[in-house]
């Protein structure tokens, strides 16, 4: 049995991990959903046909040492992880997917895990050679079964901001034999994240709350110092107004947390837009509209499946968001 893997190793982690899960089993994949995601929703992969080298060993984020001999069929537990690999050139060899794996290269593959809800009789049924987990994958019992059918799991560390693309890109990249693109695909991913606000004027930066809502749900909560967004925001020349105000990861959406945000523009995700009705039902939640943001209806949005992701495409997603901070959108 795998030793006990270590979980949610920083707060950030642990509440962008709970919002992926959330995300992942409090709305399906609508038609609607696949229209929103149909422009932007796919991977540019690095390079086709590619060979990896092995086996390959690594030490993970368990503290495992892990032999890689073959990864022809692969199952990553997370969106995340599922859009390195196929950024690798190496989707051909995806068996399956997560849930939050929402991307149209992905979109047919069956799906074995629900936000942290893996099926053992799923994955092994599809006779995987090589498991990518992340340490808040689970439940334990479930990746206890799979590792003794003889199915190595190599774990990582969640992404927690923009700082983690690089290094998980590269430990995806050494597991899968691949180094060498890895290293193309973090100097592409950091060239990206560079030139995401060229030429726009960040000399007045807004304070920018970002919000989870799930209506259908009843979820609405304003993220907090630990939310995980802020390396986001502040890379797209904005102020995370909630990390400046609130205590801990995410707090309850009052007009209280509102009023001690006070940001100029509020950040949603488009699923969670949606489920309350779009920007007008934005502004029924009591103290919205008394924000700056909402006396003067600045809403930002972004995709839900890439928008912590902090990954490949994370270049996209900051200048995606500089653009409607900024003004410069169309």
């Amino acid at each position: 049995m795998r030793r006990s893997r270590p979980r949610w190793t920083t707060r950030a982690a642990a509440a962008i991990a709970a919002l992926i899960a959330l995300t992942a089993c409090s709305t399906g994949e609508s038609d609607a959903d696949a229209a929103l995601f149909e422009a932007v929703d796919r991977v540019e992969p690095i390079a086709e046909g590619v060979d990896p080298v092995l086996p390959a060993t690594v030490t993970d984020a368990t503290g495992e040492a892990v032999t890689i001999d073959s990864a022809e069929a692969i199952v990553p537990l997370s969106g995340s992880l599922s859009e390195i690999v196929f950024t690798l050139g190496l989707g051909d060899r995806v068996v399956a997917r997560d849930i939050t794996a929402t991307f149209e290269q992905a979109a047919d593959l069956p799906v074995v895990s629900h936000g942290h809800d893996i099926s053992a009789e799923g994955v092994l049924s599809l006779q995987p050679d090589l498991i990518l987990a992340e340490t808040s994958s689970g439940p334990d019992t479930a990746l206890d079964q799979i590792e003794a059918a003889g199915v190595p799991i190599v774990v990582f560390e969640p992404a927690t901001g923009i700082d983690s693309a690089a290094e998980r890109i590269g430990a995806v990249a050494a597991v899968l034999g691949v180094p060498d693109l890895g290293a193309e695909l973090v100097a592409r991913t950091e060239a990206g994240i560079a030139a995401a606000t060229e030429g726009m004027d960040l000399s007045d930066p807004p304070r920018v709350a970002f919000l989870y809502l799930r209506g259908s749900a009843s979820v609405y909560m304003i993220g907090a110092r630990d939310s995980g967004a802020t390396s986001l925001i502040e890379a797209a020349g904005g102020v995370d107004a909630g990390a400046a105000a609130l205590e801990g990861d995410f707090v309850e959406l009052t007009p209280e947390a509102l009023a001690a945000a006070a940001p100029d523009v509020i950040l949603v995700m488009d699923k969670g837009l949606d489920s309350v009705g779009g920007v007008a039902g934005l502004l029924e939640i009591p103290g919205v509209a008394q924000t700056p943001a909402g006396e003067h209806e600045r809403i930002a949005h972004l995709p839900d499946g890439i928008m912590l992701n902090y990954g490949p495409r994370t270049g996209d997603v900051v200048a995606d968001l500089a653009a409607q901070l900024h003004g410069t959108e169309g």
